[in-house]
C-alpha cells in the first residue's frame, strides 16, 4: 500500500489528530468564506469548518462517523497532525469551493449544505452487525472496481451478513471482513483492527519492504554499478543515482525506491520536498544533462508514497509541458460508473537544467501506487521513454481510511488514474514495452539482471 514509505495521499486526513467535538449547522450558518459545511463529490464525506478547525465526518447511506480534525494555520489552510497541509479555496457564488493536499494531485470538489446528514447527529449502535453494514456499505458506494474483479458484493453481503449476530466475536468479525476482500487482491486494501491488519497483493507479486529493498540495493550496487563511474546516496537513501560505465557509458541510473520518507520520521511534506530538490540539483547539473545519452529510472522495488513528488521528477524530465494523466473518483452509491469529471494533471518543465533525454523505466509487481503513477506520468512524456521489466502492481488511487463503529477500519480506493485513451491500468498495472524477468530466484543465482541490461542496450540503439 501507498503507506509502506509514507502516509497514504488519501490518508492524511483520515490519521489526523484526535477528532474535536462536532459543530452544529446552527453554531456555522452565515459565516463568511469557507467556515461551513460541505459535502464532498465522491469519497463519502462531509467536512465541517468551523473557525480554527475542519472536521471530517465519513458517510454511508446508513451511517455518520466522525473522522478526524485539522487545526487552521492561515486563511483557508489547516494542518493535519502528521504535518500535511489541506487547502480549501472558495469558488464563484460561495456555495462551491475545493479542496486540496500537498502531498497529493488533484483537487477534490465541495458543495456548501445547511445541515449535517441525520445519521451525524445521533450514535451509532456499535455491535457487530452494526459494524458489518458500514464495512459493506462503504465498499458498496466507492469501491469502482467490482465488476473488473468480477466480485459480486451484494453475494458478499447475502453470504456473510447471516454469520454476524450480536456475538461474534472481534476476531471472527476481522476474519470475516478479511475473506470478504479477499478475492479483490487489491494492495490498496486492508482491514485493520488494531496491530492485526489483513492485505495482500496481485497473485504472482510480492510486496515492497525493507528487506527486500535492502537485498536488490546491494544486488545491484555490486553486480551493475560495480565499475560506476560516480555514485552517491541521497533522500535518506530512497534515492541513488550513478554515472554507468563499460556497456552503458554515457548513461545515468537513477533508483527511487519510494516517494517519500526522504526526511526524519514526522517531517511535514515541504521538508521531504526540499530533500527530494536537493538530490535532483545535485544529480541534473547543467553538465551532466547535457552529456548524458541516456538515464535509466528503477522502480522496481517502489512502496508509493507521494503523487505529488513523482509529478516533480517528471517536472525536471522535460521541456515541454504535457498531461501526465486525469484523475476522477467514483461519485455514486449504487452506480460505480458515475465519477467526478475527470482533471488532467499537468507536468510543468521546472525552472533550471532538465534532462530531456532518452529514458528507460525499469518496472515490476513491486512497483506499487505513487511508483505506478510517475510510471504513468512518463507515458506521454516528450523525448522518448521505454518500459523495461514487468507489470506495475496495479493500484494508483488515493486511499480512504473508514472507521467503523467497533474501532475496526477499512482501507479502500475509490479513484481512477485515466490515461489519454480514458484507459485505467488498476488490476493489471502498467505493461512494459519490453518483458523481462525481475529479481526471480533464477536472477539472483545467476547474478543476472536481464531488465538492467535490456534497457542499457535499448539505449544504446536509441542514441
Amino acid at each position: 500500500m501507498r503507506t509502506t514509505t509514507v502516509t497514504a495521499t488519501a490518508l492524511t486526513l483520515a490519521l489526523a489528530a484526535a477528532a474535536t467535538a462536532p459543530a452544529t449547522a446552527a453554531s456555522i450558518s452565515g459565516k463568511p468564506g469557507t467556515d461551513g459545511l460541505w459535502r464532498m463529490d465522491g469519497y463519502g464525506t462531509v467536512l465541517s469548518l468551523d473557525g480554527d478547525t475542519l472536521q471530517e465526518f465519513q458517510t454511508t447511506s446508513v451511517s455518520c462517523l466522525k473522522g478526524d480534525s485539522a487545526r487552521r494555520t492561515g486563511p483557508g489552510t489547516y494542518a493535519t497532525a502528521d504535518g500535511a497541509t489541506l487547502t480549501v479555496r472558495p469558488g464563484p457564488g460561495g456555495n462551491r469551493a475545493t479542496l486540496g493536499y500537498d502531498t497529493s494531485v488533484g483537487h477534490r470538489s465541495l458543495r456548501r449544505i445547511q445541515e449535517l446528514p441525520a445519521d451525524c447527529t445521533r450514535p451509532t449502535p456499535k455491535d457487530p452487525r452494526a459494524a458489518f453494514d458500514v464495512f459493506w456499505r462503504s465498499f458498496a458506494e466507492n469501491y469502482p472496481f467490482f465488476a473488473a474483479k468480477g466480485v459480486d458484493w451484494q453475494a458478499m453481503r447475502d453470504r456473510y451478513r447471516p454469520e454476524v449476530h450480536a456475538d461474534t466475536t472481534r476476531e471472527e468479525l476481522f476474519g470475516i471482513f478479511s475473506d470478504m476482500v479477499r478475492p479483490l487482491y487489491d494492495a490498496h486494501v486492508a482491514v485493520r483492527d488494531g496491530d492485526q491488519v489483513f492485505a495482500q497483493v496481485r497473485p504472482g507479486t510480492q510486496p515492497p519492504g525493507e528487506a527486500l529493498d535492502t537485498k536488490v540495493k546491494k544486488f545491484i550496487i555490486e553486480r551493475d554499478l560495480k565499475n560506476a563511474s560516480y555514485r552517491q546516496d541521497f533522500a535518506n537513501g530512497r534515492i541513488t543515482y550513478a554515472d554507468l560505465a563499460g556497456r552503458g557509458a554515457g548513461q545515468g541510473y537513477l533508483r527511487i525506491s519510494g516517494f517519500g520518507g526522504y526526511a526524519r520520521d514526522g517531517a511535514p511534506y515541504p521538508v521531504h520536498l526540499a530533500e527530494l530538490d536537493k538530490a535532483l540539483d545535485t544529480i541534473l547539473t547543467t553538465e551532466r544533462t547535457q552529456r548524458l545519452k541516456g538515464l535509466i529510472i528503477d522502480l522496481r522495488i517502489n512502496g508509493g508514497g507521494s503523487d505529488a513528488l513523482g509529478i516533480h521528477i517528471a517536472e525536471r524530465l522535460t521541456d515541454k509541458p504535457y498531461v501526465a494523466y486525469a484523475k476522477r473518483a467514483r461519485n455514486h452509491p449504487t452506480d460505480p460508473d458515475r465519477h467526478t469529471r475527470p482533471e488532467p494533471i499537468r507536468v510543468v518543465p521546472a525552472d533550471g537544467p532538465r534532462y530531456t533525454g532518452p529514458i528507460a523505466v525499469l518496472t515490476s509487481g513491486t512497483t506499487v501506487s505513487a511508483g505506478e503513477t510517475f510510471t504513468q506520468a512518463l507515458i506521454d512524456r516528450p523525448g522518448g521513454t521505454v518500459r523495461v521489466g514487468q507489470p506495475t502492481q496495479g493500484v494508483f488511487s488515493d486511499v480512504m481510511q473508514r472507521n467503523l463503529p467497533n474501532g475496526m477500519t477499512a482501507i479502500l480506493p475509490n479513484e481512477e488514474f485515466l490515461n489519454r485513451s480514458g484507459r485505467t491500468y488498476d488490476g493489471t498495472g502498467i505493461p512494459p514495452h519490453l518483458t523481462e524477468p525481475v529479481f526471480t530466484k533464477e536472477e539472483f543465482a545467476k547474478k543476472r539482471d536481464s531488465a538492467f541490461d535490456r534497457a542499457v542496450s535499448a539505449l544504446r540503439n536509441d542514441s
